[in-house]
């Protein structure tokens, strides 16, 4: 009988609700809108794959000054991370930007606009 949850999947749901809450707590106003979406944790524990998310968020340029800004702070977070948990090391975190959100709000929107194609064809 296999392991139904493992240790990396553990750490990663913890990692994900403590770099939410810490990330809302740097002093950066481009930050307010970023939501961590999920984190991958390497088998020993020592590289860990943050990804996130942008509410409101069209230009790439955005997108990449953010990760550069997260990228920069992962040290600190590291650091808050070490005093709230109780792992022997923290991870390196690496960020990465989430773009699954805003591809499935595109094909919502292609989605929402052939049934009004639909709709308008069958009243005419």
């Amino acid at each position: 009988m296999g392991q139904e949850y493992s240790r990396t999947q553990r750490v990663g749901d913890f990692l994900q609700r403590e770099l939410a809450t810490l990330i809302q707590g740097l002093c950066d106003p481009r930050l307010d809108i970023v939501s961590v979406t999920a984190v991958y944790v390497s088998r020993d524990l020592s590289h860990a794959k943050v990804y996130f998310t942008m509410l409101n968020c069209d230009s790439k340029k955005d997108v990449e000054d953010t990760t550069s800004i997260l990228n920069r702070a992962s040290g600190f977070l590291r650091k808050g991370l070490s005093r709230s948990s109780g792992l022997r090391t923290v991870p390196k975190i690496k960020f990465y930007f989430d773009a699954s959100i805003a591809r499935a709000r595109d094909v919502t929107a292609l989605i929402h606009k052939v049934n009004n194609y639909k709709t308008s064809n069958e009243k005419n």
